[in-house]
């Protein structure tokens, strides 16, 4: 654990200095009016006094151990003061000193160096090039951050010491309480995990918030992560989410997944609340920290103005919740208490006159409405609108029974209004679209932590057959997998395979068509034409020996026009099958998180769209349905739009035999069923095209 790090005895601070602007002068005046309790060791070459305490010159003159060392020296002197400090049996280093890896080659040398020294000395080091750390629970605040912020029970972690500032300067001006902040710079040793873990447990935070560049260990992540949401929300930022960096795939999976997608695959399986910006950060922290969790997605808008109350119905929809509807006895009971022009729907218009008793009728009878579980409070600034004893009213009516959100819109007139909502620690927003989106994330992780236990489940497969087909291909240096092998993989792996084989004549072809049954399908197998289709490599429902000698003719004649240098294989022809829906399923590894899952409709849907979803494998039944339900094209697949109706369960069941097969073959790159062909409730997917993709290492199997 951490104890050490947040609850220290001692404190030494390497660098200290008397001079204002210095870093070392900072830090040693941050714990001093912190009220930090313990003992504070300014170290300085002078000696002497500093701030009325008795300064060492050097760590190794101080008498005794210590349990925090802040570093805040020149690189130059960082590997003697990390010394001194474990000689003085240091159980946290703090390294405020920057210039390591984030500065090359040398640098990043240093920092191994620093690494090492502190793992045989059992110290763990935070930083380097970070900011330091508060807890306002002792009064610590070893950073050079600023005042501590107010107590509050939300803890911060951030790989941006800058950001940290930005926080504590929001959180000021919010009057919003926290629990601790951690700046975890370079991560060379304590990064989100260890804090996760550690914050879990924190009695003093109840909502964890993270701005993250970058994750240390995918595996491990996930697993802490998941434990520490079970237990409280998690709320992070992540930065870098831009295309910038993403690979040049073969499979369409590959393509679609993109730089950042396995990120929100990996929060979206852990539990984790993903903010897009540095507002919603905070947005979500507020409401998650202040309010309980809704019980479902029935909410109830109170309003003093018509178009607001609007508003903020449609996001509600947009969100994918429920305007919530009155119950009679609720309804009557607000018409015999509100004026005759007051609705008693949803919203319920308190008018633009309201008084502040009027919202605090409102809140009480929605509070007691079994049919409501959560509510939206707006507050327009009208003549007669007095917001500061609304905000007072709408405070003392809340009884903790459900969540309450306010949106006071406007500047000048609302602001004595906002800061006794934020004094009374009720969550307030701008607009009621900001409000809601907060809601729609409390019920979402309300419903995640409601979820059935995670069970995987494990089909009758022919293994090994699949790693003498791995095997072979990747010992023949073949690492884009035709179709023919795909689908002998696939076929092992439980998938619908039609009959077909590989033909190299005309003659073979028409032999082969008349023993499978016509109409058969044609598609050239080259490990140069990756798209089939645009180089006129596939044909269908040929059903005619004529038919498919022309089809053979014209194809190879085609294919060595248009790609002359391509290495033709053969033709694989293919008993047709039913017509059906065609979606696709896919995989694509990424190096972090392992393989990712893709679903999505064939044609238009995904090509413009981009209209697909993924998640991390393994994969549970409950989780590829809801695969499924993200889409927006999720109503065709249950037979709305003009469309009639697959089976569902069915495309859930390939995407867990992919997962099967992607976890036990971690060769496996990339994967694509494009098109999976879907039929009516009780039918069996097809699969028309197939690809894989293996990496390049040999791997050797356990069977």
């Amino acid at each position: 654990m951490l104890e050490h790090l947040f609850s220290p005895e001692s404190v030494a601070i390497v660098g200290a200095s008397q001079k204002p602007g210095k870093v070392g002068h900072d830090i040693l005046a941050n714990l001093v009016k912190g009220g930090f309790a313990g003992k504070i060791i300014p170290i300085n070459p002078a000696g002497g006094t500093m701030m009325g305490l008795p300064a060492s010159t050097n760590l190794s003159s101080y008498d005794g151990d210590l349990d925090q060392v802040i570093v805040a020296v020149p690189k130059s002197a960082v590997v003697a003061t990390v010394k001194d400090a474990i000689a003085k049996k240091a159980k946290s280093i703090i390294m405020i000193t920057a210039g390591f890896k984030e500065s090359g080659a040398a640098g990043l040398a240093l920092e191994n160096e620093v690494i090492g020294l502190c793992k045989r000395g059992g110290a763990r080091l935070l930083g380097p090039n970070c900011l330091g750390l508060l807890n306002t629970k002792n009064g610590l605040n070893s950073s050079f951050a600023g005042d501590l912020p107010l107590p509050g029970n939300i803890a911060i972690m951030s790989q941006s010491g800058a950001l940290c500032t930005s926080i504590l300067d929001l959180a000021a001006g919010r009057h919003l309480g926290l629990s601790k902040l951690v700046s975890i710079g370079n991560k060379a040793d304590i990064n989100e995990n260890d804090l996760l873990t550690y914050f879990a447990q924190d009695q003093e935070t109840k909502v964890i918030v993270g701005y993250l560049e970058n994750i240390v260990s995918g595996d491990t992540f996930i697993k802490v992560a998941d434990a520490t949401c079970s237990k409280k929300p998690v709320v992070i930022l992540k930065s870098g989410t831009s295309q910038a960096g993403q690979k040049a795939a073969a499979s369409h999976t590959g393509v679609l997944a993109g730089a950042d997608t396995a990120y929100g695959a990996a929060f979206k399986r852990s539990g984790v609340i993903r903010a897009d910006t540095f507002e919603a950060l905070f947005d979500y922290a507020t409401a998650l920290s202040m309010q309980p969790l809704p019980k479902g997605d029935r909410v109830l808008i109170i309003t003093n103005a018509g178009g607001p109350g609007t508003m903020a119905a449609d996001a509600v929809e947009h969100a994918g919740m429920t305007v919530a509807e009155l119950d009679t006895n609720t309804a009557a009971a607000l018409r015999g208490k509100l004026p005759e022009a007051a609705s008693v729907g949803n919203p319920v218009d308190v008018l633009g006159d309201a008084p502040p008793e009027r919202y605090a009728e409102a809140l009480k009878a929605a509070q007691d409405d079994a049919s409501v579980d959560a509510i939206i409070v707006i507050l327009t600034p009208q003549a007669m609108t007095r917001p500061t004893e609304a905000a007072r009213a709408i405070t003392g009516a809340i009884n903790g029974s459900k969540p309450v959100l306010a949106s006071f819109m406007g500047g000048k007139e609302v602001l004595p209004g906002r800061q006794e909502l934020s004094a009374a620690g009720l969550p307030d927003y701008e607009s009621p679209e900001r409000a809601v989106a907060a809601l729609k994330v409390m019920y979402e992780y309300a419903t995640w932590l409601r979820r059935p236990p995670r069970i995987v489940t494990r089909f009758r497969v022919n293994r090994r057959r699949a790693v003498r087909i791995i095997t072979r291909s990747q010992r023949n240096n073949i690492l884009q997998m035709n179709e023919v092998k795909a689908k002998k993989i696939l076929d092992a792996y439980g998938f619908n395979v039609l009959p077909g084989r590989l033909v190299t004549s005309a003659d073979e072809a028409v032999e082969l068509s008349r023993r499978i049954g016509f109409p058969v399908a044609m598609k050239i197998v080259s490990p140069d034409i990756i798209h089939k289709s645009d180089m006129g490599g596939v044909k269908l429902n040929l059903a005619s020996a004529q038919q498919i000698r022309d089809g053979f003719d014209l194809m190879m004649m085609r294919i060595v026009q248009q790609v002359p240098h391509a290495r033709i294989e053969g033709i694989y022809m293919e008993k047709m099958g039913e017509p059906g829906l065609e979606v696709i399923l896919g995989m694509s590894r990424d190096a972090q998180f392992g393989p990712m899952l893709m679903f999505g409709l064939g044609g238009i849907f995904v090509e413009v769209m981009k209209d697909v979803t993924f998640h991390l494998a393994p994969i549970t039944q409950d989780e590829a349905i809801q695969m499924l339900k993200s889409t927006r094209s999720y109503d065709i697949l249950q037979g709305r739009r003009g469309h009639k109706g697959v089976d569902i369960t069915a495309i859930a069941v390939g995407l867990q035999r992919i997962s099967q097969l992607t976890t036990d073959f971690p060769q496996i790159t990339e994967l694509d069923i494009n098109p999976f062909i879907v039929g009516d409730f009780g039918t069996e997917p097809i699969v028309a095209d197939a690809r894989i993709t293996l990496a390049a290492a040999d791997k050797k199997f356990v069977l």
